[in-house]
């Protein structure tokens, strides 16, 4: 009854009066009336998302306040020291290095912008999983990054929080969390019912709920501590969460709760005792779980024959217990996985981190949850979204040492982990195939199970690998061997997998990619967590755990080794890269020798244990051999990934690297003769026979040589390679990056990623005391950034310094670290470039020979292996077979020879008495075994081979030798035969067995037609040679002279020069090597050069001499007519070039030479690049110019000021369009039209500021019918093009630069030259005259200029018209009143030559000092331009009563009175002279005018013009002069009138303005307060003349320009103070009078006509009759100024952060959202969205809509999140490239470093260059459609 009352009143008033009941000593009935009313609001059966229950919280939690003043109070006693700001996914936060004591720790924007990390190693990052800001606390960061308002930890001195403020929330909120907790109970199915699931709806339905907790949490730390206690206060809980007996919904609820419990294979205690028989799933905390858990593992671990006993013991009674949930807390965690971690409940659990109490439970609990985490995301469908709603959970739990600490001791958190892992992966075992596939008991995982593939363990590894960085855990770990032997079950499970069979026969169908999970998972699930285990067994104190992880790899892998049924054989073609067991065992053998100080020996199994672990990594690097020798290639591309990734930098260091490792190890241990003959895995036994042919079982003839040679360099790189054994970690480093280096020049970062650092990819920090910038700057030199001609950007680069090149290039390395071949071969052609380069060698060199540093003493057994007898007779029979130039020998094979015998000799040992009766060599010693000698060698070879042949050599004495010798030989290859017995002690055999080799007869051979195998047969070979011997006459052979080496070349030796070179070189280093080593060397060495080549007396030209003699002249005569050729070739392509860079428009190719007597008669001709041949342009077969059309906005973005305009990064700065030239002219148009005749305006002025046509060339022509077949081909070319055939875009045929039209060309001759130059001398009126004639006869040219009509040049034409127009859009087209009369097309017509002369202008710089044809001149297309033009402008012919000719050169003398004028003519007037653009004049008379036009009548209408341009100067300046001044002038002037030149003096013109604007409807009449502001200092003449030539120079310009592309003259260079006057001079306004230059004033170039007052008075008239307009108006349209500066892009901040920081958040102005990627203009500095759905109209995305309407379909945009500039052209788009560089100088594209990045100026400048220049589409290669998407 009493809630029914209390909810029908005042929400607010209830409130404060139940808090007045609440706060008497007697409080039970406000406690009943609140319950009761709660009971009636909180009704978990009413809908969810009725909002009223949530209001009625708001105002009871507020008691009667306002909720928003209720925050702002709770937030004053806020007492919190941590920022604890919890963040999602693509939020952008920092990590800085420097302060991290975690590296997981992360800060968000303001606490890192609010601390000081300068200099520090920070970088920011779009967060992957989500995360919290760590500011504040000391566990995971150094207090000296907090920001200033956690360091200064405000909250601690904040007083105490007044009992009654929050006393209704304690009463309140548990209800309210219950409430949740029962929605989120009823919404809940399981996902096997047959119902339809949908859990979002249920999560969207309590939106509104969760979001008011989390509002709750942000309140501060008071609010939180109440969360706190609701949440973990186990009482709370009981009370109200079973359900009280009466209330039968809230018994339903919690049945179904109940259920939901047990099916998530929760068991409670009842169940216990069936559950352990039964194969339960499997149980929660910890503990039930893992109970079960074990039984099921024990017996999967029976199979694999591992027995665990004492299992059990390691889960203590204390986690046997069933999850009962105990409080809020862990109910609420529990739905929060059940419901798959929806984002609002983990950022409402992770907001209240920051209170201790709380982190402490929550841990706990999240914990004890861990098994049925792991089983609810095995089964989630959006495991990836899961798992990283997870991993934000974790990471902020695990990554505080302390915690993890507690964790682990209280809850077992290790147990649980390693247990859920294995638990995990038993879901996808299969069985191993490897070796013995029928009895094999070993299970492995499969890699195609989604498990893998899709990295669904990837969560559970991280937070493994994440708790075994703490010291304390890993140490945990490391003394808990049950825990241990788990463990290294778990990594078993990846011995092996992903196994490969060689295809023999067929290719595979289908090529599987399991291969990138199999990495994945060894590089994440079992090598990080080794390399966090390696980092904590740094010192002698722990080396007991190392011993023990030894002892347990060896056992695992004796039970692998049992298990897959290994006795002493691999399993033949077949191969696994992932042996995670072995290099557990590897790695801790080094780091134990390597930091703790123990023993090998110690460490290593017996030998026969060895020996098998030996083999699989061997067979891997036969394997890596095959595979690049091509024998996989039917096993597709996958596997040459395979051997890829295993090198690469982020693997090479978890696999190849410990692999190697192991096998020196192995030989180090044993007998060397092993390694040698395991070695051959590689297969090339049959290869190393002393007879010049063999037959080889195994291998194809073409796999042989790179199989030998892999077999080659592999010996090499087992005994040079040093990383383990005994290099330091700074070592490591410098060796590393000298060899990526010298690959390639690298960047900086590419080179950090190259590297391999210890891969636990959190810890940040490269091993070692020397940094990775000092080790960097000591090797390399840094290359800034340049800019290549072609416009493709390079980024910063290092490089190695010369001495590297000189005393460290190590190409052993460089074959360990390459992934691709080619690399090496790239090092190599470096290196040889830096040997030409210094001089120090010129020929082809050989891979230097680097010396190694010391090995550690453990490992001084590797050098056996170079001292080992079987060893030596490899490489005296390569020695020799290289000698003998036999078949498959190669240069490298001869490199690696050598590379090993001066190995051997820089590591010497005491002789070691070998057990091998061998009468090939004496000893074991290198230096001794050189210069044996040996005699006669047996071998066995097919009774076709050419030794058969031979007599036996005469039975001497050495026979018996000779045989045993022989023996030998056959022994070396019965090696392999030898290791099937179980590797005792080598024993000699009997003469019999001895020469059964193991070579099973091939069937078919390649010297003998197939089905009659030749039979072996044994011959004695006569040799008489040894070591020594072979390579002097190796020496000889590689210098191809008789006597390369004199008896006495070792005392001239100079031993300096011997580090680099070729073969030759290598010889000598050796030799001299040997010599200084030992004296009985030197000796023999002096004799075989004696015996080699005794002095030989010069013969009398015997017949071979008088060969060589021939052969050398034929050579040298060949080489003769090589150079000939090559001279002309190169001479002709001198010329085609010449021509190709010149085709000038045929304009400029003026009449340079020819006197002005001769007329030039001769046609243009024009070369066709398609079909090559050369002639005119004629009326049938039109030529043309290959010409690329396109909208241009540039010169509509002009702007006053000369500096650029700043890019706007607060919200008070703007940017304001209004200054710029395209709105200038808008606005002055629009005014025009309001008063006068539409046709006289759009004659008045010019468009094509904005959206104007440029029209470029490359300068190559073509023959129009040629270009249509061209066009049809490339349309029939399915080829994709980066343009559009359709929209008639091509590339030129000859450049390939973009086009996408051709410009006919006229036909006739050059430039007009003779007749049409000479100036006659006629009178200026007489002249004026013709002109006025020659514009009336429009019609009526003589015939031989006009085009015919019809004819194909035309049809060409007016094609190319259409073409014009339709490259713009239509709103810069038509500006007239009526759309689409002629008026509009002329207007358009001619602005379109005005637009190119601009621009032209502005490519020169904006003036024309420079002078001569710039390189835009020789490319220029205007001449052909402005005929096609005038061609169509003709159809329109002026009104001879409005002709504005007479209206420049004649005084009208109809004076009517004006206001009769006006009344009487209803129609609007004509645009007075004074408001005319003059140049937009100018070209109309020229294009309006017969072709070609005299250049006398040109200077004529220039002549007639600059007089109405001066008037309109002096005009604009005297609205500028203050009332006075004007007055001054005015009678200053008047005095002058009457001077006798009165005509040519500035004063008096400027007199007479001022006296004829003042008259009736003054202009000056506007307020003088305005003027002041316009006006400036006192005028003096001075600064007038200036202000005069100032506003002529743009029309001088441009007619200088415009008579330099009609009639070719040059344009001559000066400097700018002089351009008014050289301009005036080369138009004729004046003589060429040598005058001084000062006194060309702007006056004394007039010429009047008629006389020059009249004229004035009569154009001020205009201006001062019209009726219709203000003073203001008449104001603005006179004083124009036509001066602009060069267009500019926006200036933006040096520092990128800056842009970042404002434009990243900032919400978009048209549709108010933040766009997901917002893009900026740098033109204008709009703020766009990227392919934003939101501003899309008519299809259209923002970016491509603003590129329309503001560059006329070119648009720049620089993108916030990527940093990078995207250009808009037309309907393609690119990337160009990022202006802003790190601080190495390199881009960081999509921001994915996070590096601070400043502005590189120098890129900028192309940029805009690149943009004015119009030449995007040329120097950008990479264009795509964008289909209006961006």
């Amino acid at each position: 009854m009493m809630a029914a009352s209390l909810l029908r009143r005042d929400k607010k008033s209830t409130a404060a009066h139940l808090k007045a009941d609440l706060n008497r000593t007697d409080n039970s009935s406000g406690i009943r009336q609140l319950q009761e009313l709660l009971d009636a609001v909180l009704n978990p059966e009413k809908s969810a998302a009725d909002t009223e229950a949530l209001d009625w919280c708001k105002c009871l939690i507020a008691g009667g306040e306002g909720f928003e003043e209720f925050c702002k109070t709770v937030r004053s006693y806020d007492n919190a020291t941590l920022c604890g700001l919890v963040w999602t996914a693509n939020f952008v936060a920092y990590r800085c290095r420097t302060c991290g004591i975690s590296p997981c720790m992360s800060l968000c924007a303001e606490c890192f912008n609010n601390g000081d990390h300068t200099g520090h190693d920070f970088n920011m990052f779009r967060s992957q999983a989500g995360g919290a800001c760590d500011c504040g606390d000391g566990n995971v960061m150094r207090e000296s990054g907090f920001c200033r308002r956690h360091r200064l930890r405000t909250g601690e001195n904040i007083p105490s929080i007044p009992r009654d403020l929050l006393l209704m929330s304690e009463m309140v909120l548990p209800r309210f969390i219950l409430c949740i907790i029962q929605y989120l109970r009823d919404g809940y199915i399981e996902p096997d019912t047959s119902t339809e699931r949908d859990l979002q709806k249920v999560l969207q339905q309590l939106e509104p709920q969760i979001s008011f907790l989390e509002e709750l949490t942000k309140m501060g730390g008071a609010m939180r501590t109440v969360l706190t206690k609701i949440l973990t206060n186990q009482q709370t809980f009981k009370e109200l969460s079973m359900g009280q007996e009466e209330n039968l919904y809230a018994k339903k609820n919690y049945d179904k709760y109940l259920s939901a419990l047990k099916n998530s294979g929760l068991v409670s205690v009842e169940e216990k005792a069936q559950g352990a028989t039964a194969d339960v799933n499997v149980g929660a905390e910890g503990g039930a779980g893992a109970m079960v858990l074990l039984g099921k593992i024990t017996v999967t671990l029976n199979r694999t024959h591992i027995f665990i006993n004492h299992l059990s013991a390691i889960l203590y009674p204390s986690i046997i217990e069933s999850l009962k949930h105990k409080c809020f807390l862990e109910e609420l965690l529990f739905w929060t996985i059940k419901y798959e971690f929806p984002q609002k409940m983990v950022t409402f659990l992770l907001n209240m981190l920051p209170d201790q109490d709380y982190k402490i439970t929550f841990t706990k609990t999240f914990v004890q949850h861990y098994v049925f985490i792991m089983k609810t995301l095995m089964k989630s469908h959006e495991s990836d979204t899961m798992s990283n709603r997870i991993v934000h959970i974790s990471v902020q739990l695990f990554s505080n040492e302390e915690l993890a600490r507690h964790v682990t001791e209280e809850c077992q958190l290790l147990d649980i982990m390693v247990t859920v892992l294995l638990y995990m992966m038993e879901s996808c075992l299969i069985k191993s195939e490897l070796q013995d596939e029928e009895n094999s008991r070993h299970v492995v995982v499969n890699c195609s199970e989604a498990l893998l593939k899709n990295n669904t363990y990837w969560p559970l590894v991280s937070d493994f690998i994440n708790i075994l960085s703490h010291q304390s855990v890993a140490k945990k770990f490391l003394e808990d061997h049950s825990l241990l032997m788990l463990w290294m079950s778990f990594v078993s499970f990846f011995q092996g997998m992903n196994l490969n069979k060689r295809e023999l026969n067929e290719h595979v169908e289908f090529e599987s990619q399991t291969y990138y999970a199999a990495f994945a998972a060894e590089l994440e699930a079992c090598a990080q967590p080794m390399w966090g285990l390696l980092t904590h067994c740094k010192v002698k104190e722990t080396q007991e755990y190392t011993k023990t992880v030894v002892r347990y790899c060896l056992e695992t892998l004796q039970i692998w080794f049992d298990a897959i049924g290994f006795i002493d054989e691999p399993a033949p073609n077949q191969v696994t890269f992932h042996l995670p067991l072995h290099r557990y065992y590897a790695m801790f053998l080094s780091k134990a020798i390597k930091c703790q100080g123990l023993d090998l020996d110690s460490l290593l199994p017996d030998q026969e244990m060895l020996m098998k672990i030996m083999v699989h990594p061997l067979q891997i690097q036969a394997c890596l051999s095959e595979i690049h020798s091509n024998m996989w290639v039917r096993n597709g591309l996958q596997i040459k990934g395979q051997a890829m990734t295993y090198v690469q930098s982020h693997f090479c260091n978890s696999m190849i690297d410990p692999d190697i490792y192991l096998l020196q190890v192995r030989t180090a241990g044993s007998h060397a003769k092993l390694i040698l003959s395991s070695s051959f895995l590689f297969k090339v036994v049959d290869l190393l026979t002393m007879a010049s042919q063999h037959q080889n079982a195994v291998l194809d003839s073409e796999q042989e040589r790179p199989m030998l040679e892999g077999a080659l360099t592999f010996l090499v790189i087992l005994t040079s390679l040093r990383i383990h054994l005994g290099m330091t970690d700074d070592e490591i480093l410098r060796a590393e990056m000298v060899s990526q280096l010298c690959m390639n020049d690298r960047t900086h970062s590419a080179l950090l990623d190259l590297i391999p650092e210890n891969p636990n990819p959190k810890s940040g920090i490269v091993p070692g005391s020397c940094s990775f910038e000092e080790m960097l700057s000591a090797v390399a030199d840094f290359k800034a950034p340049v800019f290549e001609p072609g416009g493709s950007m390079q980024q910063g680069m290092y490089t190695p310094k010369a001495e590297v090149w000189e005393k460290e290039f190590d190409p052993i390395m460089v074959v360990l670290r390459t992934v691709y071949r080619r690399d090496v071969q790239s090092a190599m052609d470096r290196y040889s470039a830096f040997l030409k380069q210094s001089g120090i060698h010129t020929g082809n060199p050989w891979p230097p020979y680097k010396e190694r540093t010391p090995l550690h003493p453990c490992y001084k057994g590797l050098i056996k292996l170079l001292h080992c007898k079987t060893l030596h007779i490899v490489i005296f029979t390569l020695l020799y077979k290289i000698w003998m130039d036999h078949q498959n020998m190669s240069e490298h094979v001869l490199c690696m020879v050598l590379y090993l015998i001066e190995l051997g000799l820089d590591n010497q040992e005491p002789c070691i008495e070998e057990h091998c009766h061998d009468s090939w060599f004496p000893g074991t010693n290198l230096l001794s075994n050189l210069h044996h000698v040996i005699n006669f060698v047996r071998v066995r070879v097919p009774e076709t081979a050419p030794e058969v042949k031979r007599e036996a050599p005469p039975s001497t004495s050495t026979e018996a030798s000779s045989y045993g010798q022989n023996l030998r030989e056959a022994q070396v290859f019965s090696l392999v035969a030898e290791r099937r017995r179980k590797f005792q002690e080598i024993i000699n055999r009997s003469n019999t067995e001895a020469t059964q080799v193991v070579r099973p007869k091939s069937s078919s051979t390649r010297w003998v037609p197939p089905g009659t195998p030749p039979q072996l047969v044994t011959e004695i070979l006569e040799i008489r040679e040894s070591m020594l011997s072979l390579l002097i006459k190796l020496h000889q052979k590689l210098s191809s002279k008789q006597n390369s080496l004199s008896a006495s070349w070792l005392e001239d030796m100079d031993t300096s020069r011997h580090a680099h070179g070729d073969g030759i070189t290598a010889i000598e280093r050796i030799l001299t090597k040997a010599a200084t080593r030992s004296c009985q060397i030197k000796r023999s060495i002096q004799d075989i050069c004696g015996k080699v080549c005794p002095p030989v007396p010069p013969k009398k030209n015997s017949p071979t001499d008088k060969k060589a003699m021939d052969k050398e002249e034929r050579r040298q005569r060949a080489r003769e007519r090589q150079q000939k050729l090559l001279a002309e070739f190169a001479s002709r392509q001198k010329s085609f070039m010449e021509t190709a860079m010149d085709v000038e428009s045929p304009d400029t190719e003026a009449a340079m030479d020819l006197g002005a007597s001769e007329v030039m008669e001769s046609e243009v001709l024009y070369d066709c690049v398609i079909c090559g041949q050369s002639g005119p342009s004629t009326e049938d077969r039109p030529t043309g110019l290959v010409v690329l059309l396109q909208a241009s906005s540039v010169l509509g973005h002009r702007c006053k000021n000369k500096e650029a305009k700043n890019l706007p990064t607060t919200d008070e700065e703007h940017i304001y369009p209004a200054d710029t030239c395209g709105v200038a002219h808008d606005v002055r148009l629009t005014l025009m039209q309001r008063f006068f005749k539409d046709s006289s305006c759009l004659q008045s002025v010019s468009i094509g500021w904005d959206g104007g046509v440029y029209v470029q060339t490359c300068g190559h022509t073509l023959h129009i019918d040629c270009h249509k077949s061209y066009m049809e081909s490339l349309r029939n070319d399915q080829v994709l093009q980066g343009f559009s055939v359709d929209k008639g875009e091509f590339t030129c045929p000859l450049c390939r630069q973009f086009a996408n039209s051709v410009l006919p060309c006229r036909p006739g001759r050059g430039t007009e030259a003779g007749a049409w130059h000479t100036p006659t001398n006629k009178k200026t009126c007489v002249l004026v005259k013709e002109v006025e004639d020659l514009q009336e006869k429009l019609g009526l040219f003589p015939v031989s200029f006009m085009i015919e009509p019809g004819s194909n040049l035309s049809k060409e034409m007016e094609l190319v018209i259409k073409d014009i127009k339709n490259t713009t859009q239509k709103k810069y087209m038509d500006y007239g009143k009526n759309p689409g009369s002629p008026d509009n097309d002329f207007l358009f017509m001619y602005s379109v030559a005005r637009t190119n002369l601009e621009l032209e202008l502005v490519h020169r710089g904006g003036n024309l000092c420079s002078g001569g044809a710039s390189a835009a001149a020789k490319r220029s297309c205007l001449n052909q331009l402005f005929h096609v033009l005038a061609m169509h402008m003709r159809l329109y012919s002026i009104d001879s009563a409005y002709n504005p000719w007479t209206k420049l050169t004649q005084i009208h003398h109809f004076v009517l009175p004006l206001n009769a004028t006006i009344s009487s003519c209803p129609q609007q007037p004509e645009v007075p002279m004074l408001f005319r653009d003059v140049p937009s004049l100018l070209i109309i008379f020229v294009l309006t005018m017969p072709q070609p036009l005299r250049k006398e009548h040109f200077t004529c209408v220039v002549k007639m013009l600059y007089n109405l341009q001066l008037t309109q100067a002096l005009a604009a300046l005297s609205a500028r002069f203050s009332p006075e001044e004007r007055q001054a002038w005015s009678t200053s002037g008047a005095l002058k009138k009457n001077a006798v030149n009165a005509e040519k003096s500035f004063e008096a013109l400027l007199s007479h303005v001022i006296s004829e604007l003042s008259k009736d409807k003054s202009v000056y009449k506007v307020n003088v307060e305005e003027t002041l502001m316009l006006s400036s200092s006192v005028w003096s003449p001075q600064s007038i003349e200036f202000s005069l030539q100032q506003f002529c120079l743009p029309f001088l310009r441009l007619s200088c320009l415009l008579q330099h592309h009609l009639y070719g003259d040059n344009l001559t260079g000066c400097l700018e103070e002089e351009e008014f006057s050289s301009l005036a001079v080369c138009l004729g306004l004046i003589p060429s009078a040598p005058q001084p230059s000062n006194t060309v004033n702007s006056a004394s170039c007039l010429e009047w006509a008629v006389n020059a007052f009249d004229l004035v008075t009569q154009w001020c008239a205009e201006v001062t009759g019209l009726s219709q307009m203000q003073a203001e108006q008449s104001l603005t349209l006179l004083v124009q100024d036509p001066q602009w500066a060069a267009p500019r892009l926006l200036q933006l901040p040096d520092n990128y952060n800056i842009i970042f920081q404002y434009y990243h958040r900032k919400a978009c102005t048209a549709c108010k959202k933040v766009p997901k990627d917002p893009a900026l203009c740098l033109v204008c500095g709009a703020f766009v969205c990227l392919k934003g759905p939101c501003c899309k109209q008519q299809g259209i995305c923002e970016c491509v809509l603003h590129s329309q309407h503001c560059g006329a379909a070119t648009g720049i945009f620089l993108l916030i999140n990527a940093s990078v500039i995207i250009i808009i052209r037309g309907h393609r788009f690119c990337l160009w490239g990022s202006v802003y560089l790190d601080a190495h100088g390199e881009e960081d594209r999509d921001l994915r470093r996070g590096k601070p990045l400043f502005l590189c100026e120098e890129r900028y400048r192309v940029l805009e260059q690149q943009w004015v220049s119009h030449t995007f589409d040329h120097i950008n290669k990479r264009w795509g459609p964008h289909y209006n998407g961006l």
